[in-house]
């Protein structure tokens, strides 16, 4: 790959993990009834989260 083909990809995969990062952060303050009913679980969230780290 090119330079700028490389550097896009880069750039487009930092900011997919960092809207990921919101993402989980916003449903974690839902009640766990609230992440049953979307099929989702705290555990699997605060793995997520724990995936990317912020820096």
């Amino acid at each position: 790959m090119g330079f700028f083909r490389t550097a896009y990809k880069n750039l487009t995969d930092a900011r997919q993990r960092q809207a990921d990062r919101f993402v989980a952060d916003a449903l974690l303050r839902l009640d766990d009834a609230s992440l049953n009913a979307m099929g989702k679980s705290r555990a699997e969230l605060k793995g997520k989260r724990a995936r990317y780290p912020t820096f």
